[in-house]
């Protein structure tokens, strides 16, 4: 059997994404073997090669108890390369709303989609996607290593679970590492795992960061990370709200904007570069 699939990034966070309007395509699979396809399809020697997939459903074809009952048209059943199932990701909501616009199947300049972490509206203003992340959750300190190096995080909850180190330099061969390996963290903190961020100073409201996703490795984005990284950022400077800040990514720039009202905007952009059949 074949099926259709699509290749697409948002400042280098890449997906393979799945078309499946009536959910009958992948949505029949056990959970054993949707795992398999998701790590076929992610395997950048074998497969098409991804960060994870995103599923386009139509959310009346999804269990309602994974998309919170939500009224939006269309649900994003994310998965991150290893097959894991995930909450949410920032730069895949961008994706996932660009094939909507350029497939025809929406062409509003303001989409409403739903997430496992809720609904999620993006805005376009003709260059770039804004997506409303929600807000942020502040869970305290706790405290991430590489080796034998270890930094004082801030734990934050994006709808996803993220620690944020600030370190002196990113540096591959510095403390930081390559990061091929997920940095240690406190296993009863982060039960399912955690996205882990270490970021770094770049000037005023201006910061640079690398990011090691759970269940995917180092990747050159994350956008959930970077709103995360922001909001860190700006507690950290004492800034007021609203602010705005830049995030240098490997893979590109984002802007990340915190509101009077608490709520975390993501700014970037989204691009379909492939399309085609598959029996991966």
């Amino acid at each position: 059997m074949t099926y259709p699939f699509l290749k697409g990034h948002g400042t280098e966070n890449d997906f393979v994404l799945l078309p499946d309007p009536d959910g009958t395509a992948h949505g029949d699979l056990a959970p054993d073997r949707m795992a398999a396809r998701v790590q076929a399809l992610c395997d950048r020697h074998a497969g098409i090669g991804g960060d994870g997939v995103l599923r386009l459903v139509r959310t009346s074809a999804v269990d309602p108890a994974e998309t919170g009952g939500s009224d939006a048209e269309w649900f994003m059943d994310y998965r991150n390369a290893d097959g894991s199932v995930a909450e949410m990701c920032g730069n895949g909501t961008r994706v996932f709303v660009q094939y909507l616009r350029e497939s025809g199947r929406d062409t509003g300049d303001r989409i409403t989609i739903a997430t496992r972490a809720g609904d999620k509206t993006l805005t376009f203003d003709g260059a770039d996607w804004t997506v409303d992340l929600g807000e942020a959750t502040l869970l305290g300190e706790t405290e991430v290593g590489v080796g034998h190096y270890t930094w004082p995080a801030q734990h934050v909850s994006m709808g996803n679970p993220h620690a944020i180190a600030f370190v002196d330099s990113l540096d591959p061969h510095g403390p930081v590492g390559s990061l091929l390996e997920a940095p240690d963290h406190d296993a009863a903190v982060y039960p399912e795992g955690v996205n882990v961020e270490f970021v770094a100073r770049v000037g005023e409201r201006h910061v640079a960061m690398r990011v090691h996703e759970r269940g995917v490795g180092e990747t050159r984005s994350c956008g959930t990370g970077a709103g995360a990284v922001g909001v860190a950022a700006m507690i950290g400077d004492g800034a007021i709200a609203p602010a705005t800040y830049v995030v240098d990514v490997p893979g590109g720039r984002l802007r990340v904007t915190w509101t009077t009202a608490g709520r975390v905007l993501l700014t970037g952009p989204a691009l379909i570069v492939a399309a085609g059949e598959t029996d991966l």
